[in-house]
């Protein structure tokens, strides 16, 4: 999806609520806040302490959020610059770096998570996600080949214990350190206001999430280098996909449940317009409000990563873990002192199999 799409999508659609509106509709105590000097020293206590900014204000010794507040306690300190985000006048980006320079960077990275948030599907498709202090991580080896091993039954005097049996795989992941150099003269930015910088943010982070979908995608079809690709199994007819072919695939997950599809969007459009997923509730929620209904219980996943020819189904509760060594992180520095010419966003994270058979491809063309 390119910016100009997203800025006319549905996902940009009611997140523009400004703080002044949020002040009117609870009380807000500045006492605390306005005791508190936001400046480059409390961006590095807050990464020696592995925090963002905005949890180190929420923390006891500095402005914690009492109940029922409409603003945390970094829009507060927005509210006390005088920045305002949306509404009739919301601030420009020069006067923003005028009142407030040293807030800069911490909107920044939070208008990039309420972007990635606007993609939920990445979590509806891991497992789990872990933050680790290694740029190196071994999964875990779950030996399920002989699952009678393990199977519930009685125990009766000297008989044998069933037994599931865990072990690290041979190969760890590397963890890799993705950035992004969002690069833009002062003067393109110095006259928009924060409301529509704010859209270009949002866009980003859900390009981040967006590619990150395409990450799970790889570690699933590939395997995540300890030799464990999903298995695959063929539709009936090559070059066609029907609705029994689907059955196939779902009977493959025993005893998983498929309850997640991952597929190219020409692949969505065939799942869409099969006869036996023509449900006249289904229609009315994708053609009112855009929701992709679930056959056979699977949450249907865009990913035009996927190759064309392949469906892939998965129990995203065993499947794939996200690894994560470094959080999202922009660089404040540069952004307080040079005014924004260029900043780099970057996170460290991986994705690895918890349970192989948790996942399976169906091929659509094959010989």
């Amino acid at each position: 999806m390119d910016f100009n799409t997203f800025l006319n999508s549905d996902f940009t659609a009611g997140r523009s609520s400004d703080l002044a509106e949020r002040e009117l509709n609870g009380s807000v105590d500045f006492s605390r806040a306005s005791e508190i000097t936001v400046d480059k020293e409390a961006y590095l206590e807050a990464e020696n302490r592995g925090m963002t900014l905005s949890e180190l204000l929420e923390a006891a010794e500095y402005d914690p959020t009492p109940p029922d507040c409409p603003l945390d306690a970094f829009e507060r300190q927005l509210a006390l610059a005088g920045i305002r985000l949306g509404g009739k006048s919301p601030t420009l980006v020069d006067q923003f770096y005028q009142k407030a320079p040293t807030l800069m960077p911490e909107f920044i990275m939070r208008e990039i998570k309420k972007g990635q948030s606007m993609r939920p599907e990445l979590t509806r498709v891991i497992a789990n996600s872990t933050t680790v202090n290694n740029n190196r991580y071994t999964p875990f080896h779950i030996d399920t080949s002989t699952t009678d091993r393990f199977s519930l039954r009685p125990i009766g005097e000297g008989s044998e214990i069933p037994q599931l049996h865990v072990t690290e795989q041979t190969h760890s992941i590397n963890v890799p350190e993705y950035g992004l150099g969002l690069k833009a003269s002062y003067k393109s930015l110095r006259y928009r206001t924060t409301a529509q910088f704010r859209i270009l943010l949002w866009y980003i982070g859900f390009k981040l999430q967006t590619d990150k979908i395409a990450l799970v995608v790889d570690c699933i079809l590939n395997g995540d280098g300890n030799s464990n690709p999903a298995s695959t199994v063929n539709a009936a007819v090559s070059g066609t996909l029907a609705y029994d072919d689907l059955i196939t695939l779902w009977a493959e997950f025993d005893p998983f449940e498929m309850n997640t599809l991952i597929c190219h969007v020409s692949k969505l459009k065939t799942i869409l317009t099969l006869d036996e997923f023509k449900d006249p509730m289904a229609g009315y929620r994708f053609q009112g409000r855009g929701e992709l209904f679930s056959p056979l219980g699977a949450t249907l996943v865009r990913c035009d990563e996927v190759a064309t020819d392949l469906v892939i189904g998965l129990d995203s509760r065993f499947a794939i873990e996200e690894v994560v060594t470094q959080p999202l992180m922009v660089e404040y520095d540069k952004i307080i002192e040079q005014r924004f010419e260029e900043a780099v966003i970057s996170e460290s994270v991986a994705y690895a199999k918890v349970i192989k058979e948790a996942s399976v491809v169906l091929d659509t063309v094959f010989e």
